[in-house]
């Protein structure tokens, strides 16, 4: 796949998330009486725009992020008129404001919805097929010393045919380390090999050990098939594979404040960038499931509660709901430019990664 076929696709790809987020603080806002006045993806220049009705919709120079500028947004604007004020943000109710504030993110995790339900209509809900193929082999692994190879289908552990791969675990887990007679089918052949297990850590996805076991250094194939659904039960596995995207991505920020995953893993635009050519090459179905991973970044990225993030005004929203009294415009002014100075520190720290991933690669 060709660079600028990659570059092309990924500024798709996120101008579609970017817009999603803010048509849903714009849609809101708009329900809410607020007058908007600028809707923007991308930040910086104005390269192209058009004014309809109050509201000036503008394509800018820097695609990575867009806003929405409503009246009264910011708590160092000027006095409003009487005439404005019904129609600022600042004088609608809290409730009001923190619908207006919650509806990007909102959108971003219905929009991930909407793309599951899509696809799983279309084309079926994937579903792992359970076979007792070998999918990976670990090198040096008592596995790949006995000879075994991706693509054996196992058949027999001492003699005990298996049915499923969890047959195969529990054969090698309770094997107490004594050698294995492993009979397996490869292409049109069938033979036997002898493995002796040993005792190794079983990791999670984060790389923490779950536990410790007997193994041989194989891995389970991957073959998926597609089962055709209706459109509730579509929309019900849809619901599931975006909540276990949530999942996923809420988990990942934990371990990175943990310092499970170390910080050099983060990365920005560039390694994002990378990831959907690898995507692209393998498909637009796989292109789409990722761009669903995608928007549930956005969505949880903007929810933290940091000041200029969606989250931050959320708390500060909160507050006020509490309080019965918004912070002093002080107050949200050093915020707000804290919350800036962290953004723009963790920009910085994720394109010298990206660099950095760059120089090795080459090296």
């Amino acid at each position: 796949m060709t660079t600028v076929a990659t570059i092309l696709t990924f500024i798709i790809i996120l101008g579609i998330l970017i817009f999603v987020h803010e048509f849903g603080h714009f849609l809101v806002a708009k329900a809410c009486g607020i007058r908007v006045l600028k809707f923007s993806l991308g930040f910086g220049p104005r390269l192209v725009g058009k004014t309809i009705g109050d509201t000036e919709y503008l394509l800018s120079a820097f695609p990575l992020g867009g806003y929405v500028k409503m009246l009264g947004e910011n708590p160092d604007e000027q006095e409003l008129s009487p005439a404005d004020r019904a129609a600022a943000f600042s004088h609608k109710a809290v409730w009001q404001r923190f619908l207006v504030v919650f509806a990007g993110p909102a959108f971003n995790f219905l929009f991930t919805i909407a793309l599951f339900w899509m696809i799983f209509l279309v084309a079926g809900v994937p579903d792992a097929v359970d076979s007792t193929v070998i999918g990976q082999v670990n090198p040096n692994s008592p596995a790949a010393q006995a000879g075994l190879q991706a693509g054996d289908r196992i058949i027999t552990i001492n003699g005990k045919t298996v049915a499923g791969w969890q047959d195969v675990q529990n054969g090698i887990k309770n094997s107490g380390g004594q050698p294995l007679a492993i009979a397996i089918r490869r292409g049109e052949a069938s033979q036997q090999v002898t493995v002796t297990p040993l005792i190794d850590s079983v990791k999670n996805a984060y790389g923490e050990e779950v536990e410790k076991r007997y193994m041989i250094g194989i891995a389970k194939d991957n073959e998926m098939r597609l089962v055709r659904v209706g459109p509730i039960q579509a929309f019900v596995d849809a619901c599931q594979q975006s909540w276990m995207y949530v999942n996923l991505v809420v988990t990942g920020f934990i371990k990175i404040v943990q310092n499970v995953i170390p910080a050099s893993e983060l990365g920005g635009p560039i390694l994002i960038a990378q990831i959907t050519g690898h995507y692209l090459e393998q498909g637009w179905m796989s292109l789409l499931y990722f761009m669903g991973l995608l928007s549930v970044n956005l969505a949880v990225l903007n929810l933290l509660p940091v000041p200029v993030l969606d989250g931050g005004h959320l708390f500060f929203l909160t507050l006020e709901g509490i309080r019965k009294k918004p912070l002093t415009e002080r107050a949200q002014m050093v915020a707000q430019q804290i919350g800036l100075a962290l953004l723009v520190m963790l920009m910085i720290f994720v394109f010298y990664n990206d660099i950095v991933r760059i120089i090795r690669h080459f090296h």
